[in-house]
């Protein structure tokens, strides 16, 4: 059975866009590997960070949605926490109404039309 999980993760503020870029991928393809289904991939960038953590007070966020197994999440964790250019991590299950919640906000992010500018 499947379950549906969210990975959020944080990666050192050093990497150039690339190295981020491939960073994610590496966890995706990882992913995808073990059976999963990729449902959403965001990149929410360079923020600031709460405390410091390891002397760098910003890093690169990132958020996977996907369906899994759920022995895979292990699997999933132990990459990451190997991987020196990630610095904080959180897998979490989410229930139904954590998954209808992500759902319509998925949707709600596509169907978005950009600001209208007026010029004056």
């Amino acid at each position: 059975m499947l379950n549906h999980y969210e990975a959020a993760f944080v990666l050192t503020p050093v990497l150039s866009e690339a190295q981020m870029k491939e960073a994610v991928d590496k966890f995706e393809k990882l992913l995808k590997d073990n059976g999963a289904a990729i449902l959403n991939r965001e990149e929410w960038g360079l923020k600031k960070l709460a405390y410091p953590i390891q002397g760098k007070t910003t890093g690169f966020y990132s958020l996977l949605q996907f369906d899994v197994e759920p022995a895979i999440i292990a699997t999933l964790e132990t990459e990451f926490r190997r991987d020196e250019k990630v610095i904080r991590f959180l897998t979490t299950r989410l229930d139904k109404y954590a998954f209808e919640y992500a759902e319509k906000r998925r949707h709600a992010k596509k169907n978005v039309e950009p600001a209208k500018v007026e010029e004056a």
